[in-house]
């Protein structure tokens, strides 16, 4: 008869009948805690520990496990290695796949702890102490118990892990020990925690540690069964929008619509990605965008959504252009630009120091005034160059909508975004150059004000958020240069001209416009007419010949249509071959320009008595003014003509008056305004004209017709007079003395308290002019009239 093979349960009943021996082999274990009554599967490498199965399996199959304090397996464990409690355990199955490898069925047995280490070769070898506690099972352990079933039940259900069986197998058992042993080893908590739960032999105790244990683990798994779900949620409804997408897909696809416009809205949905739009812009086209993906392409709205996306991706939201912050080369840029213009290139280098020492510095708004033809339109694209930045240009004469500026609303009609958001597109930066050119000839009508809609855009305070009316999210323009130019302030409204930092630019000297002529009005002139330097030269008198017979003026360009007007001249010659090279002289002149056609009769118009010069201010500069007083037999009657204004009116009622009231010391007979008219007339009498400053000159001019004397021949005036005699200062007063010397005067009277405003006049023109500051018209009645 064949011996029966001992079955694992035989083995495990055995082992509960065993008495556990003092001295146990050791087995150590990694990262897993043996408990009593639980069994445990191993796979076991080192070699110590396979000789020790071997020879615990040709014996009584008990040994000891300790668990090691450290995580990493070793080949070789020490007494320091292992904590001081373990379990005893016994052998249920052993099978060797190999030699170096065995996998093992262990069950515990109970607690030990180790009184001391007896051999450490082969393997470990310790002498134990049996750890059992008597308890007594009370009201309180019962308490303690339903309520860790109860909690593990809830872990269970959680947990992916645990088979529901587990929970019906923890609700059967009746010892307190071995329901907490069991939770233990089946929940996810540490090697360390359940080491301690090992070591604590006190039941109450041990089962309070493991309901902390069990809760802990439980809020774990309750906001990962929350997370699950929310993500599942999205999951869900991904799901969904995909197949309701491929059954959009297949009723186009049945519909014969095709897939550009979904390739499209790919297109953009890349492009908005790869933009990196401020957060508000970015928020705003994927709602367009998503409106657009919802559209069939042959719908009205289609092509409005497109363009939308268009603008707001194409825009340079964070692209920028690199500053030359070198203000040497800066300087010599500027210089090679534009001859003067000293005030404007002294701003520019300014802002570029600045900028070097404070790279966040907000954009300036720079208005550039003067006359015509001064060069404020090219300065722009001098200073752009100079800073390595895009220019961009917007004409604003004759602006009355106030959409121009901040563009319309999306629901009107090709509807586009206003003039600002189109140039910074075209620049392709957001820190370009950006001159808004004649900004004093901007009206406003039934359509709206557009200087007021300029005001948020011309404000380094506001400009960082301007916010189109197209486009509808804000726009950065805090980094664009802006600069401005205009004729007058006067039309400017004052909240706009308030923003801006004015920077004048006068006319130009006689000595200036012969550089400025030789340096790049003659060469610029002769290329465009196809000429070469060795056909046609300019002497320098003809050049001065031009300036004064043709071309009286504050700016350039007359001067250099001029020069183009000569230089097709020669062209035609040299076409027809009747010569090879021409030089123009101020004899050969007028062939090619025509008489002169400005003369100088200055000093015969003053010859009489009555007419004297005065200096006056207009857009195109300054401008001399001829004044003309007569008396005439009558009753005491005023007559003014020539197209005067209401201010300039007042002031000759004003010299009138006060010389009446000073007839005697002048020498005129009391009863001569009783007696006689006065006519005062301001020639062009086509030409509107206004202002204070012409006062002085209407009282000499009075008081010459009266005396019957005649002023110098060589001098002008400016000032405003009071009813005292006091005069008053006036405005533009470099303008005005740029006119005086171009027109050959040589003394000029001029309110005191105007001296200090010849600091921005050339040295050679104060040279030149002998000046006259006066504070009464007594004192410009002795200097003006001739004794």
């Amino acid at each position: 008869m064949s011996k029966k093979k001992p079955s694992e349960s035989d083995a495990s009943e055995k082992a509960n009948e065993k008495k556990i021996p003092d001295n146990l082999p050791i087995l150590p274990l990694v990262d897993v805690v043996m408990f009593p009554k639980m069994v445990l599967p191993l796979i076991v490498l080192q070699k110590e520990s396979i000789q020790l199965i071997d020879e615990a399996m040709s014996k009584n199959r008990l040994i000891g496990t300790v668990t090691s304090k450290s995580n990493d397996p070793k080949n070789q464990y020490s007494p320091d290695d292992l904590y001081t409690m373990g379990s005893s355990a016994v052998i249920l199955k052993m099978a060797k796949v190999d030699e170096d490898k065995a996998q093992l069925l262990l069950q515990g047995i109970g607690r030990f702890k180790i009184a001391e280490y007896t051999a450490d070769n082969p393997y470990l070898r310790a002498r134990i102490e049996n750890l059992e506690l008597p308890w007594k099972k009370d009201k309180e352990i019962e308490a303690l118990m339903a309520n860790l079933i109860n909690q593990y039940q809830r872990v269970v259900e959680l947990s992916t892990g645990l088979p529901p069986e587990i929970a019906a197998m923890a609700k059967t058992l009746d010892e307190p020990d071995t329901l907490a042993d069991l939770i233990t080893s089946t929940i996810n908590t540490t090697t360390q925690e359940k080491q301690e739960i090992l070591e604590t032999l006190d039941i109450r105790e041990r089962l309070n540690k493991v309901t902390r244990m069990v809760n802990y683990q439980l809020e774990i798994l309750e906001m990962g069964h929350k997370i699950q779900n929310q993500v599942k949620g999205d999951m869900d409804k991904q799901q969904r929008d995909y197949y309701l997408r491929q059954q959009l897909k297949a009723i186009r696809e049945e519909l014969g619509d095709t897939d550009e416009s979904r390739v499209e809205v790919d297109e953009y949905r890349t492009k908005i990605a790869e933009k990196n739009l401020p957060e508000v812009a970015a928020k705003e086209a994927e709602r367009e965008l998503n409106r657009l993906s919802r559209m069939h392409p042959s719908s009205a709205e289609y092509s409005v959504a497109l363009t939308y996306l268009d603008w707001i991706t194409q825009l340079p939201w964070n692209e920028a252009s690199t500053d030359n912050l070198d203000l040497n080369k800066a300087q010599k840029m500027l210089d090679a630009d534009h001859f003067g213009l000293e005030k404007a290139k002294k701003r520019i280098l300014e802002y570029l120091a600045v900028r070097k020492l404070n790279p966040n510095i907000k954009g300036p708004i720079l208005c550039l005034v003067g006359p015509p033809g001064v060069g404020k339109t090219s300065l722009g694209h001098s200073i752009a160059n100079a800073l390595g930045r895009n220019f961009i240009r917007v004409a604003l004469g004759g602006i009355r909508d106030e959409a121009e500026i901040r563009g319309h609303r999306r629901t009107y009609v090709g509807a586009l975004p206003g003039r600002i958001i189109q140039s910074i597109r075209r620049a392709g930066t957001n820190n370009p150059v950006f001159m808004l050119d004649e900004i004093d000839k901007v009206g406003s009508d039934f359509r709206g004000d557009p200087s007021s809609a300029l005001l948020e855009v011309l404000d380094p305070e506001q400009n960082f958020s301007f916010e189109d009316h197209y486009l509808d999210v804000p726009f950065d323009l805090s980094k664009v240069l802006f600069i401005t130019t205009a004729n007058v302030l006067d039309t400017i409204p004052p909240p706009l001209r308030d923003r801006m930092e004015v920077l004048r630019l006068a006319g130009y000297t006689l000595d200036e416009k012969l550089k400025i002529a030789s340096r790049y009005l003659i060469p610029r002139q002769r290329e465009a007419n196809g000429l070469k330097k060795d056909q046609i030269s300019f002497t320098k008198g003809a050049t001065r010949q031009i300036i004064t017979g043709y071309t009286l003026e504050a700016g350039l360009r007359n001067l250099e249509r001029e020069i183009g007007n000569t230089c097709r001249g020669v062209a035609a010659s040299i076409a027809k071959e009747e010569k090879e090279s021409v030089e123009i002289t101020t004899k050969n002149l007028t062939k090619y320009l025509g008489p002169v056609r400005i003369t100088n009769d200055m000093k015969r118009r003053v010859a009489t008595p009555g007419v004297v010069m005065g200096l006056a201010w207009t857009e195109a500069g300054g401008d001399i003014l001829f004044i003309e007083a007569t008396a005439m037999q009558g009753n005491g009657k005023l007559t003014l003509t020539g197209q005067l204004g209401d201010v300039m009116k007042e002031s000759a009622t004003a010299a009138l008056s006060y010389l009446r009231s000073n007839a005697k010391s002048i020498g005129v007979a009391e009863d001569f305004f009783q007696k006689h008219d006065i006519h005062i007339h301001v020639p062009a009498g086509a030409t509107p004209k206004d202002g204070p400053s012409a006062g002085v000159t209407m009282l000499t001019a009075i008081a010459s017709v009266l005396t019957g004397t005649t002023t110098h021949k060589d001098l002008a005036m400016t000032g405003e007079i009071t009813l005292r005699g006091q005069v008053l200062p006036v405005g533009g007063i470099k303008e005005k003395v740029l006119a005086a010397h171009r027109s050959g005067i040589k003394t000029i009277i001029m309110p005191k308290l105007c001296e200090k405003d010849l600091l921005d006049v050339p040295k050679n023109v104060k040279t030149a002019i002998k000046f006259h500051f006066v504070d009464n018209m007594k004192d410009v009645l002795k200097i003006a009239l001739n004794k």
